[in-house]
């Protein structure tokens, strides 16, 4: 029996042993990972370490062959579909932005609060106040409230991907995946992005996947490396930076 140093009961994420085979190929090999409430977490690695196939069998994507996943302290998420978890509150990023460009900034998030079901209701502006009021601070939150009224497609890449961020946060998920938040960000986009992820944890759990290690490093967090499908090795960014596995797997190359 492994005991971790915190329980599922008080996290918000909680992997155990979890491996997933494909082809005879061991995309996660008894996958341990522990995110707590409101914690903002970094994973690293090479490619083929696992970092999708976590993400896929979180969200209900992928199933596991073995393991355990909890989410907030004991909701199953092997027993669920994948609408279902999405429902529960954990929200993915892909590292393509997937904006409607034709559509300003506000319709963007106003159809993002208002859900697959009452897409016509925001279509015709008619939100209750408090989803006019969470547009409103999502749009202060990621920087957009003076393109409300601009055409998604008119915004620089950055921009574009904070409104997707901001399309995730207007669902007001617990947990959020992003994938290569700032790849193809000018560098004050970048610090801009780290900013941005810093002031939302807190109310949600984050955990970001990223090949940047400057943004890395500027998120100042607790950083998972993996390689091949398993922790190889977790801690600060100056921590794993000095482990002489991940320099040998990942850093040093």
């Amino acid at each position: 029996m492994t005991h971790h140093r915190t329980g599922y009961a008080d996290s918000m994420l909680y992997l155990n042993d979890v491996t997933v085979t494909f082809d005879g190929f061991r995309a996660l090999d008894r996958l341990s990972l522990v995110v707590d409430p409101g914690e903002l977490r970094a994973v690293i690695g090479p490619n083929g370490a696992g970092k999708t196939t976590m993400m896929d069998v979180v969200t209900g994507k992928t199933r596991p062959d073995d393991g355990e996943i909890f989410f907030r302290g004991g909701t199953d998420l092997l027993r669920l579909d994948e609408a279902a978890i999405a429902e529960l509150g954990i929200g993915r990023k892909f590292q393509r932005p997937t904006v409607f460009d034709t559509h300003t900034v506000w319709m963007n998030l106003a159809l993002a609060v208002a859900g697959k079901r009452t897409v016509r209701r925001a279509l015709f502006g008619r939100l209750t106040p408090e989803q006019a009021d969470r547009i409103d601070q999502v749009l202060e939150t990621i920087a957009l409230a003076d393109h409300r009224h601009a055409r998604a497609g008119s915004l620089s890449h950055g921009q574009k991907q904070w409104l997707e961020i901001g399309m995730l946060l207007a669902q007001d998920p617990d947990l959020l995946f992003l994938d290569e938040p700032v790849a193809g960000m000018t560098d004050a986009e970048t610090e801009q992005t780290a900013e941005l992820l810093t002031a939302i944890a807190g109310r949600h759990s984050v955990v970001v996947v990223e090949h940047d290690m400057a943004f890395v490093r500027a998120l100042g967090v607790k950083v998972t490396v993996l390689h091949e499908g398993a922790v190889l090795a977790e801690g600060s960014m100056a921590h794993v930076q000095s482990d002489p596995r991940v320099i040998e797997v990942y850093l040093g190359r």
